[in-house]
């Protein structure tokens, strides 16, 4: 028996999407189940990056923090990142539909490989400025900034460490900070 083509399987689009209960994302027309809810430690994480997110973002008046929400990229590519950083965005609106400029990604069992491949390279290819991967289990954070359209490894931290964040939309000083992965990891 041959194996399943990617034009076997059925194409899905955000009308499709919007419809469906429980959690998914889309990638290419395919749609994948996302993880049950996270275990306490990646919800710890996740609360924790808002936290040092929104301190750090106060006097911003352009960029917000916001945990998951849909980013309908194109009709049939729809993610969920666990956190982002988005400035300019209409706070009426339904759903993301600008790039974000900065994705926080916790892994968990089930979503690391696509966490570290799929998304890594879609993310990169809609420029998102900065792609932190973070591995709760151990406590290590993984941060990816955009410099010539390709990833570059900016910093790596296990438990603790600084890293500079520089959004900077029209040189406003206020939007750039540094994030201090003790409060990050601190559970």
């Amino acid at each position: 028996m041959d194996a399943i083509k990617l034009e076997d399987l059925p194409h899905y689009t955000y009308k499709d999407y919007k419809n469906w209960e429980g959690r998914w994302e889309v990638i290419n027309g395919v749609a994948y189940a996302m993880s049950p809810m996270a275990i306490p430690k990646h919800q710890r994480v996740s609360g924790n990056i808002i936290i040092e997110f929104e301190s750090k973002l106060k006097n911003c008046r352009r960029c917000k923090a916001f945990m998951a929400m849909d980013w309908v990229i194109k009709d049939d590519m729809i993610l969920q990142p666990d956190n982002l950083i988005v400035c300019d965005m209409d706070l009426e609106a339904k759903n993301l539909t600008k790039t974000p400029a900065l994705i926080v990604e916790i892994l968990s069992p089930s979503t690391a490989k696509k966490d570290k491949t799929t998304k890594y390279r879609i993310y990169e290819k809609a420029k998102v400025k900065y792609y932190i991967i973070i591995e709760p289990q151990t406590l290590e954070a993984e941060i990816y900034e955009l410099i010539n359209d390709k990833y570059v490894l900016k910093d790596k931290f296990q438990k603790e460490g600084l890293t500079q964040i520089e959004l900077n939309p029209d040189n406003e000083t206020k939007c750039n900070f540094e994030i201090d992965f003790r409060e990050v990891f601190e559970l």
